[in-house]
């Protein structure tokens, strides 16, 4: 069966520029060749964890991916570390201060019409209580208990990251 996924997988990446790296757990990371007709975003993410939980945030209605879950982050602005952005992002959209950790490998997804690369770092809170300013809900979950929500896709990949970075094998 993996001999077969794996000529599957190395088609797909002849036909179109998909690179994959796979670990003993699942997809670990995903990297599409990005088309340059389309808007390709830089966006950082936040895993907080706090007491063995993971946060996970829900977009609003209004948003792009409506209803769709996701760590919460934002788009890096020019000059702007992906640190700094994460900082000032969960200021704005959470209203709490956070120290920010490790970083995990990038991602990147090719939607429809624009193409995002996620950032991600394990983070946890310094101080504040959350406020929503953008997204319609927030859950603590444990870990084993993330891929029971609906993901944006770009997230999914960072989930698996996450998920092999603290020993817990994918789904």
């Amino acid at each position: 069966m993996l001999e077969v996924v794996s000529r599957a997988l190395y088609w797909l990446a002849e036909a179109g520029g998909l690179l994959l790296k796979l670990t003993a757990c699942n997809v670990n990371w995903r990297q599409f060749q990005v088309s340059p007709s389309l808007k390709h975003i830089h966006v950082t993410c936040a895993i907080i964890e706090r007491d063995g939980l993971v946060l996970a945030a829900q977009r609003s209605a209004v948003m792009s991916l409506p209803l769709k879950w996701e760590f919460p982050g934002g788009k890096i602005d020019p000059g702007e570390s992906p640190e700094e952005c994460l900082r000032r992002e969960l200021v704005e959209e959470m209203g709490i201060h956070i120290h920010v950790g490790k970083s995990l490998p990038h991602s990147t997804h090719q939607y429809p019409t624009f193409a995002v690369t996620l950032h991600p770092f394990v983070c946890a809170i310094e101080s504040g209580e959350i406020v929503l300013h953008e997204h319609a809900a927030v859950t603590w979950l444990s870990p084993d208990e993330l891929h029971t929500l609906d993901w944006a896709e770009a997230d999914v990949p960072v989930i698996e990251s996450y998920l092999a970075e603290i020993g817990i094998c994918c789904p």
